[in-house]
């Protein structure tokens, strides 16, 4: 049975979750935090400092030495809010994968979220009803409004715990007007989103991460009616009155409030003051903590793209589709028209498999290729190809990671005069084997265009036979195909320059 690990780099701390598969599920084996504040300098001086690297690399290396004794199949490692602002970050990737040959990946508050969303999704159920799940780190608060499973608004706000007590409270305990200045900005941050949130009348409010767990529990104590509360519910005013009491006390008396430990103690009152302004000013009922996050999203992740039977997967196809639509739309693509290339790139996968023989995931990547590949006409006719390539390519597109989007992009991208080429930057950019692959799917989506011309849905069904140096496509058409025949002769060379067999092509 595979194991898999997630690391999490974050702002405050370093976490690191170990699961095993179990008949599509994953059981947790293994798992550890430790407080290194990698941010503490990247948020006031834009750097991560010297001690912090080596803390963080130091603890890395012992959650290395573990992956290693529990026999882990896959590690996947990202960093957070810090590793996006420092201008230093580089550096310190280096020095993780020198010793401990892990890849860092720097993901965007946005992805954060999204793991976020996917992890909850796949270990406890949202119901029907909308929820807001609430991630405060210590560089970032990520937002994420969920309807039946799809994430319908998410945004991430610089309103981390560590960067608003290194850049507000410099006083301990901190004084009434580093207060002030504090709510001040956490408000002028929360309209972005004030109004939606107001709106949605949202009364399933998770929230997870070290900080929420901290208010759950000293809300429970320091509240005269804390213990009649749901393990883990947090009302609207408890979290306010625990906000000021908190702010009265210095470090030391914080750490002595039950569910507040030495190194929470420094941080507590501006994540306090977070979820105060947070659910005064949207109207919100107040909170429940939930212990799952980044590192269970990243582990439904890698079960998903491992095993294809799992609530995961299914999620993240969802998630998947939501994105690709809502980039359609952003950019005026002909949703209609976008979709029967999509229809037929699909069928020509299936029928063709044994010419391609690309990866499964490939299919994935051809359909979104399919369906965005006139995106680039948003910005002008002429050149769209490129620009499709540079839209798909900077976008943030939830389900697909950016290497991924290159793929796509460059999928997308040679549907004109041009074809991939190794010195083209679209196919440098790729690694080794997908340069290789890439061209593959290219033909397949250029073959997919190629029918689409003329009348709308006209060729009903794909088929194809398959002979040692001949392919022949059956198409099944409601009209005259003369077009569409027209268009796939254009496209005989550079099928035989791909795959090394002649094009025939039937109609019926």
């Amino acid at each position: 049975m595979r194991i898999f690990a997630a690391v999490d780099i974050g702002s405050n701390s370093v976490r690191i979750k170990m699961a095993r598969v179990i008949r599509h599920r994953l059981e947790t084996i293994h798992e550890d935090r430790v407080v290194t504040r990698l941010g503490e300098s990247a948020f006031r001086f834009g750097t991560l400092s010297p001690e912090a690297m080596e803390n963080t690399v130091k603890v890395l290396r012992r959650f290395c030495r573990d992956v290693q004794n529990f026999g882990v199949d896959q590690v996947r490692v990202v960093a957070t809010s810090a590793l996006r602002d420092a201008r230093n970050s580089a550096a310190f990737i280096a020095w993780v994968h020198s010793a401990t040959g892990w890849n860092v990946e720097t993901i965007s508050g946005l992805e954060e979220g999204r793991l976020i969303h996917l992890g909850i999704l796949a270990n406890t159920s949202l119901g029907d009803s909308r929820a807001l799940l609430i991630d405060l780190g210590g560089g970032s608060c990520e937002l994420t409004l969920s309807e039946k499973g799809h994430i319908r608004e998410m945004v991430s706000l610089p309103l981390g715990a560590v960067r608003l007590t290194e850049e507000f409270l410099p006083h301990d305990p901190p004084r009434s007007v580093e207060i002030q200045r504090l709510r001040r900005n956490i408000a002028e941050e929360l309209e972005r989103v004030r109004r939606q949130l107001a709106g949605a009348k949202v009364k399933n409010v998770l929230a997870t991460s070290g900080t929420a767990a901290a208010i759950s529990d000293a809300a429970r104590a320091v509240e005269p009616f804390g213990p009649r509360l749901k393990a883990g519910h947090v009302s609207r005013a408890a979290v306010g009155r625990l906000a000021e009491h908190l702010a009265n006390l210095d470090v030391k008396g914080r750490n002595k409030v039950p569910g507040i430990g030495p190194r929470r103690a420094e941080i507590i009152v501006a994540g306090a003051y977070v979820f105060a302004e947070l659910v005064e000013r949207c109207n919100l009922p107040g909170f429940r903590y939930s212990p799952l996050g980044l590192r269970d999203g990243l582990l439904a992740q890698m079960l998903a793209d491992h095993d294809q039977a799992t609530v995961p997967r299914k999620q993240i196809e969802a998630e998947r589709g939501d994105a690709l639509l809502a980039m359609c739309k952003q950019y005026g693509v002909d949703l209609k028209r976008a979709e029967e290339v999509r229809r037929l790139a699909g069928h020509l996968f299936y029928e063709l498999r044994r010419v391609h023989a690309l990866p499964p995931e490939y299919e994935g990547w051809l359909l979104a290729a399919a369906m965005l590949h006139e995106a680039g006409t948003f910005i002008n006719r002429s050149g769209r190809h490129r620009h499709t390539y540079y839209l798909i390519a900077n976008s943030e597109i939830f389900g697909f990671t950016p290497e991924q989007r290159l793929i796509i992009a460059a999928i997308a991208r040679y549907l004109g005069k041009t074809r991939p080429h190794p010195a083209d930057s679209p196919v440098k950019a790729l690694i080794k084997a997908d340069e290789e692959l890439v061209p593959k799917a290219v033909a397949l989506l250029r073959l997919a265009k190629a029918m689409s011309h003329g009348t709308d849905g006209c060729i009903v069904n794909v088929a194809a036979e398959v002979c040692r140096e001949r392919v022949m496509l059956k198409l099944t058409a409601k009209d005259s195909a003369d077009l569409e025949v027209w268009m796939l002769s254009k496209e005989r060379a550079y099928f035989r320059e791909v795959f090394g067999r002649e094009l025939d092509i039937e109609v019926s």
